[in-house]
């Protein structure tokens, strides 16, 4: 398996991973994301097939630094339960140390059983039961620019 990290030149390979993501791709939400410094996709291929995906945004606070969220994990159907996941969480972890984050952390449900078992077996422990709040402001999901 090859782990290959996405940049801005790589915005035509987004349509090979869209298969992994659970919406159409906005084209300048990619766009923004893989002009950021910050935010990382980190796409695995299996011979060449994407397999699955991570993708992970630097999160700075002036009083704790800085540390990574593992935004979203996807896996090809025929790729799971073979430990693609795990490696794509190790290898955003392996970054996060890299840009000297302090941490990182991710949101789950507690009946994701697929999700904890990976990210457990990549290294995280559980902290505790979060209770995830959100603000919804637009139904139709445009980017900033486009509105």
């Amino acid at each position: 398996m090859d782990i290959k990290r996405l940049r801005t030149e790589d915005k035509s390979e987004l349509a090979k991973v869209s298969q992994c993501f659970d919406h159409p791709i906005q084209s300048d939400a990619a766009t923004r994301f893989l002009k950021s410094e910050n935010h990382y996709i980190l796409v695995a291929y299996e011979h060449q097939a994407v397999a699955g995906f991570v993708t992970g945004v630097e999160i700075t606070h002036p009083d704790k630094g800085t540390e990574m969220f593992l935004y979203e994990l996807g896996v090809a159907e025929k790729f799971r339960r073979k430990g693609v996941g795990t490696e794509l969480v190790k290898a955003l972890a392996d970054i996060a140390r890299a840009q000297r984050c302090y941490g990182m952390w991710v949101l789950t449900a507690e009946d994701n059983i697929a999700a904890l078992a990976t990210h457990s077996a990549a290294g995280a422990q559980r902290e505790s039961t979060a209770i995830m709040l959100s603000w919804k402001f637009s139904t139709d999901r445009l980017t900033r620019d486009e509105r």
